[in-house]
């Protein structure tokens, strides 16, 4: 049985994540723990599961390198029962290109000790792959 306790606090835990990186002084990432996983699912050529650091590295960065503005995310809720916590958010930005992102995201994160040790998301990934695909990381 789901202890409420624990709930409310790993709710918490996203929540703040999630306020910081609104506000541009942090991101739910900050959470991951060191031996985190991270799995996109989908059918996008991006579509698996990552340990933390090749996730940052393979995903996070090249995105974040794609960007001309930051990634703002507008959460529609935070549910929680136990260890799980399911995040419901719009994100916008405006790409290197000059055109706008903007993606619908579910994340379920499953939380120890204060730190989220398995991700998984689903978004939209034929918008992802388009945008991908059309700015370069590059300067």
């Amino acid at each position: 049985m789901p202890n409420p306790a624990e709930t409310s606090e790993n709710k918490a835990l996203v929540q703040a994540g999630f306020d910081r990186w609104r506000a541009g002084t942090g991101s739910p990432f900050e959470l991951l723990a060191p031996d985190a996983d991270w799995t996109i699912v989908g059918s996008s050529p991006l579509s698996k599961t990552y340990s933390r650091e090749a996730f940052l590295r393979e995903v996070i960065h090249p995105f974040n390198a794609r960007m001309a503005t930051p990634l703002v995310p507008t959460v529609r809720g935070i549910y929680g029962d136990g260890d799980m916590v399911i995040i419901l958010f719009d994100a916008a930005a405006t790409t290197k290109d000059g055109m706008p992102y903007h993606n619908t995201y579910t994340w379920y994160f499953r939380m120890n000790d204060g730190k989220v040790v398995s991700a998984i998301a689903f978004f939209d990934t034929r918008e992802f792959d388009e945008f991908w695909n059309r700015v370069s990381p590059a300067p």
